[in-house]
């Protein structure tokens, strides 16, 4: 019988020498607790789900009831074609930096991709996210479309996906915690809470991001992998997460921004950080898009007239949502109809090989 060689480094011997760490151990009860109140976790997500969605239809309901028709067609001619210009350059630069999501998500997991095939991958799953929802499911279906003939496995498309999530979080964040300490009297304009209330928020939320680094940077030392395997970006991958983040979803705020009627008194920095937190909003509801559950948050924090409000986000539908997800069907059928024809070519080559032999 052949002697059995062990070839783990010697580090990894040592650590299975000392037994599980301490951190592994408490990980590990905290998966066994999560998994036997899984149940119990669905029902309390479903709840909250439903009352988003519940407060956000009364809002958009109240909304639609008072909509003058006249003033409603008039707010859209109002909307110069400059403005509409310059939303879908925001919208674009919103995108391009969705390709860097995807880009870092690559790099930390050490697999080479060419760039035009990343952004393929990235632009279609997430314009198709965008507007069907369920990010996980749709955008991780359309990447391992993209990625799988290209050697990556489900597992390695499922940890680009989250990688890629935590991306567009961090980027949310950031810009959440600055507009609240930074710009906490008109945010309480909208809130109503007290300015120091809000720079208390901002203070948290930034606090909970360096928190977040101080721990991925424990975590890379250690070496030690969480669930399924899967190891967070390092310290300086994540600032880059949150950098293109921040450029990503001021981007696509910027793109809204512009359509706004004139008058609306938000500067951008507080207006960002509303429009995050319709974002998140909208992302929790899990409504296709968040559709209603943003643009009834939206409403209600700018305030004013209603008819010009939904005109500006109704365009903006169609300029970040509808245009990009219909571009995206046809990119993957363009990609899917030249993979098969490289495939029948191959194989016909291949045939006339053998009738020559």
């Amino acid at each position: 019988m052949a002697q059995q060689t062990d070839e783990r480094a010697p580090a990894a011997r040592r650590h299975d020498d000392a037994g599980p760490a301490p951190g592994a151990s408490r990980l590990a009860r905290w998966e066994r607790a999560i998994a036997a109140r899984r149940p119990l976790l669905h029902r309390i997500g479903f709840a909250l789900s439903l009352t988003i969605i519940l407060f956000a239809a009364i809002i958009f309901f109240r909304v639609l009831i008072r909509i003058n028709l006249g003033q409603f067609q008039a707010a859209f001619a109002a909307t110069g074609g400059d403005q509409i210009a310059m939303a879908f350059g925001l919208s674009t630069l919103s995108y391009l930096a969705l390709t860097g999501y995807d880009a870092l998500a690559l790099l930390h997991l050490r697999v080479h991709v060419p760039y035009r095939l990343t952004a393929l991958a990235s632009f279609t799953s997430y314009a198709v996210s965008f507007t069907l929802g369920f990010p996980l499911v749709t955008g991780g279906a359309v990447r391992y479309w993209i990625y799988g003939p290209a050697g990556l496995s489900a597992g390695k498309v499922a940890s680009l996906t989250v990688v890629a999530g935590i991306t567009f979080w961090l980027g949310m964040g950031f810009i959440l915690g600055v507009g609240f300490l930074f710009d906490a009297t008109a945010i309480g304009g909208i809130n109503h809470f007290h300015a120091l209330a809000n720079q208390t928020i901002g203070a948290a939320i930034l606090a909970a991001l360096v928190a977040y680094l101080v721990w991925v940077a424990y975590v890379r030392r250690t070496r030690r992998p969480l669930v399924f395997n899967f190891v967070p970006p390092g310290p300086l991958l994540t600032l880059g997460q949150m950098t293109l983040g921040v450029i990503d979803v001021c981007s696509a705020a910027g793109a809204l921004y512009v359509l706004l009627p004139k008058g609306h008194g938000l500067g951008f920095m507080t207006f960002s950080a509303l429009y995050s937190f319709a974002a998140m909003l909208g992302i929790a509801s899990h409504a296709p898009g968040g559709l209603g559950v943003f643009e009834a948050t939206m409403i209600d924090g700018i305030g004013g007239s209603s008819e010009p409000l939904l005109a500006s986000l109704l365009l903006f539908r169609a300029i970040y949502y509808a245009a990009p997800f219909i571009l995206a069907m046809a990119l993957l059928g363009a990609y899917e109809a030249r993979r098969r024809w490289r495939s029948l070519r191959d194989a016909l080559a291949a045939s006339s090989l053998d009738d020559e032999d």
